[in-house]
């Protein structure tokens, strides 16, 4: 069990049945108060951040959350196919909303990280950075660039982001998935 001075940035604990990460936490003591430990906190099935206070006299369980590798496969109809490694006949698939906002930056034969909590895939965490082709870039455009210009280009996955203007049709891009912005040109 833990207690509310164990809630520090990084800890997974369950609270009404659901696995929670401390994303924040501090120490406040008021006078003639009992302390409290203010934190902010990500569920980690809905992905919606929370701040609570707890109390002296809260305790929760610790969450019991499994990473497993995986590899991408495919996507069709907002799921997205996944096997393990080593083991291409072990398939199953998510929902996009699981995989999350970096679901558009998968390509095929992709390693990921999925969490499991009670037998079920709660979350996929995709690498940091992915290094993908332009595959539709609109001419640069001169004009007032004091400030850098850029442009929109479409990657080899169908996502959209916006690049400096030198970026071409062809040129491989890095990408940051959990920004999902533009990191540097790997080739060109």
């Amino acid at each position: 069990m833990l207690s509310y001075t164990d809630l520090k940035k990084g800890v997974l604990f369950v609270m009404n049945n659901e696995p929670y990460e401390v994303l924040e936490s501090s120490f406040l003591r008021m006078q003639q108060r009992k302390a409290v430990v203010q934190t902010k906190i990500r569920n980690l099935i809905t992905g919606k951040i929370l701040d609570r206070n707890f109390q002296p006299s809260d305790n929760f369980e610790e969450a019991e959350v499994e990473k497993k590798e995986a590899v991408f496969i495919y996507a069709n109809r907002s799921e997205c196919w996944f096997h393990e490694i080593g083991n291409p006949k072990a398939r199953f698939s998510l929902k996009e909303e699981v995989v999350g906002g970096g679901a558009k930056f998968l390509k095929a034969n992709t390693p990921v990280t999925t969490w499991l909590f009670n037998e079920k895939v709660i979350q996929v965490s995709l690498p940091v950075k992915m290094d993908l082709k332009v595959t539709e870039a609109p001419p640069a455009i001169r004009g007032n660039t004091a400030q850098g210009g850029t442009k929109v280009v479409t990657l080899e996955t169908g996502a959209k982001i916006s690049v400096p203007l030198f970026i071409n049709e062809g040129d491989v891009v890095r990408v940051n998935t959990e920004t999902e912005g533009y990191v540097e040109r790997v080739k060109g």
